[in-house]
């Protein structure tokens, strides 16, 4: 499995800088991963572009459906078992996806009710991947919650 996180905007804070760079060298343990950050939500939908199936589209909408850390980490095997496009995880701009992102996501997910900062989902999701390869592996990381 291949698994491509994007996130819009600039990283302005060295603190996420250094949370993502860690986030995705943990995750690479167990599966291929890319950050890619994206300028706007243009260049992700050009990312989708339907003559060239290149992955599966995944949002992170505060309208989309909350999973518990087990339940992503089921999502993750799903995919991996189930469909062999890489899987794109994409966390939106500070002002959230536009209908038409929403609409060419195969499926939106969220990462609870609060409202979170933008950089900071980004972590928050990264943190989660983490978490699911760690539970689908029988890593003692989560067994602490």
């Amino acid at each position: 499995m291949k698994l491509k996180i994007a996130w819009i905007g600039k990283t302005k804070d060295p603190a996420i800088q250094s949370l993502t760079t860690e986030y995705l060298k943990r995750i690479s343990r167990y599966v291929e991963v890319e950050g890619l950050p994206l300028a706007d939500e243009a260049a992700l939908l050009k990312l989708r572009d339907k003559s060239r199936p290149l992955h599966t589209l995944v949002l992170l909408d505060s309208r989309g459906k909350e999973l518990s850390s087990e339940e992503f980490a089921e999502f993750l095997q799903n995919h991996q078992d189930r469909n062999p496009q890489p899987l794109l995880l994409a966390i939106g701009p500070a002002d959230g996806f536009s209908d038409a992102a929403r609409n060419a996501a195969s499926t939106n997910l969220s990462l609870g009710k609060m409202t979170l900062p933008h950089e900071l989902a980004r972590v928050v999701l990264l943190e989660q991947v983490y978490r699911a390869f760690t539970i689908l592996k029988g890593h003692p990381y989560h067994s602490g919650h």
